[in-house]
């Protein structure tokens, strides 16, 4: 994990210095994007998971030139880490996220951001989450990338991961 954060901040670096564009949704106009996921679980989550990857897609929609709202779905795994003292390993999770969200440019390229919404846990039985998630990111006219805090609760189990998503986008 510590490496794909490095060659996430690496790229970043990179893009920085070659593009100096705005922000990626102008006013009125929509934008699509493609994403991968890097997740590191906290909480009751890293009980039994050290890592999980996803795939999301996002639209968004230029309420202003440093304004936007998003709409993000995808798909989460969180993959089942080894039961101490035997040779089993817990179960993956899956998650189909489902959020509404707001970036707010505060600078050339750079975003805060937070979305709200369900997380729809795919195993036998699973639970639908409330999501609350806050993050930072960087983006040009092409490139996404942003680092995020995710909470899932609901039912008495409440779990976290902290997500580094890199994502190509384009307009609509």
């Amino acid at each position: 994990m510590t490496k794909l954060i490095a060659a996430a901040f690496t790229a970043a670096a990179i893009f920085i210095g070659t593009n100096a564009n705005a922000q990626s949704t102008p006013k009125s106009a929509l934008r699509f994007g493609i994403g991968l996921e890097g997740l590191a679980p906290v909480g009751n989550l890293h009980d039994g998971s050290n890592i999980g990857i996803g795939g999301t897609a996002r639209l968004q929609y230029g309420l202003a030139d440093n304004l936007a709202l998003t709409l993000t779905s995808g798909y989460y795994n969180f993959f089942g880490k080894k039961i101490p003292g035997t040779d089993e390993n817990y179960d993956n999770l899956g998650i189909v996220p489902l959020k509404a969200g707001i970036k707010a440019f505060v600078s050339q390229n750079i975003y805060l951001g937070a979305e709200v919404g369900a997380g729809f846990e795919t195993r036998s039985n699973g639970n639908t989450k409330l999501i609350a998630s806050p993050g930072i990111g960087w983006a040009n006219q092409s490139w996404d990338i942003g680092a995020r805090y995710e909470n899932f609760s609901g039912q008495s189990n409440n779990y976290g991961t902290v997500g580094l998503r890199i994502a190509y986008g384009f307009g609509l």
